[in-house]
């Protein structure tokens, strides 16, 4: 990729539509300002529950056909963003959905869980050093919440990261980069508590249940969220995102529930916690631009 932009950012993610839930609003507001979004997804969510019963025929038991559907979805989820570059870690089907912790899927051939990490970190350091980003977001060691895929692409991220950066590894897949922050989701409980009030308080019934705040994925306490994203400028492109994924989640204005039907805040002012590299705020302030402190700051 030539005639790169000054600002760009990579993020990592295990399915589609977990970059629309996380980050979208993140995505749609550097992808306005001129930024590079690259997103690398690293499976097709092929184990993924349907909420649709006209689409229940895709699923894993049945076609087995929901991959590529999902891949559609994510396409149309990335044209709401204004994201024009992203892919799949080693190509369409690579590595699959390994379903739940636990589940025998884990380790089925194939499964994103049971991958080689350095081999499939290899993949990802090839985009890395194309697209050269300032900035990687990806999950904390526990994946958020705990999903194989999750923590996998938490590993694979990491790795990638540090074999980027190594000139001596695979010399002939480009030049040496480092990445100056890398960033995990989170969401202050704070702000979980207030979403889930105010779904209670004006609309209980818009889905027949109501998450618990620790089914959140990310949630900490609100001391380790170092940066926050503004993008209630986006939350029309967010929620747009979101819905294109309608496989996998309803949405009812400022709220959404996944295949279990519990209902939770869709968040327009998205979190992160600086896990390497040079915070660009003040000390005991947030960050309010994840490329704050580097070059390409602005």
């Amino acid at each position: 990729m030539t005639d790169l932009p000054a600002r760009r950012l990579l993020l990592v993610h295990a399915h589609p539509d977990d970059e629309s839930i996380n980050n979208g609003a993140t995505m749609a507001r550097y992808a306005a300002d001129g930024a590079l979004v690259t997103l690398v997804t690293c499976t097709l969510g092929e184990e993924g529950e349907i909420i649709p019963p006209a689409l229940a025929h895709l699923a894993a038991d049945r076609d087995d056909s929901l991959g590529p559907y999902r891949s559609g979805e994510l396409a149309a989820a990335m044209k709401e963003l204004g994201v024009t570059d992203h892919r799949l870690l080693g190509g369409a089907g690579r590595y699959r959905d390994s379903g739940m912790m636990g589940a025998e899927q884990n380790h089925r051939a194939g499964a994103f869980w049971s991958a080689d990490v350095d081999e499939a970190a290899g993949y990802l350091v090839e985009v890395i050093r194309e697209v050269r980003p300032q900035v990687l977001v990806t999950y904390d060691p526990e994946g958020g919440y705990g999903h194989p895929d999750h923590i996998q692409a938490h590993r694979v991220a990491t790795r990638a990261a540090e074999l980027a950066a190594d000139p001596a590894y695979r010399t002939g897949s480009g030049a040496a980069h480092t990445i100056a922050k890398t960033y995990w989701n989170r969401v202050p409980r704070s702000v979980v508590e207030e979403g889930f009030a105010r779904l209670r308080a004006t609309a209980p019934d818009v889905f027949p249940g109501i998450a618990e705040i620790d089914d959140v994925p990310g949630v900490v306490d609100d001391t380790l969220v170092t940066t926050e994203i503004d993008g209630t400028g986006h939350s029309e492109a967010k929620a747009a995102a979101m819905r294109a994924h309608a496989t996998q989640i309803a949405i009812d204005g400022p709220f959404f529930a996944l295949s279990n039907d519990l209902g939770q805040p869709v968040l327009t002012t998205e979190y992160y916690e600086l896990v390497n590299g040079a915070s660009g705020a003040v000390d005991g302030t947030r960050e309010h631009d994840l490329f704050a402190g580097t070059e390409a700051h602005r």
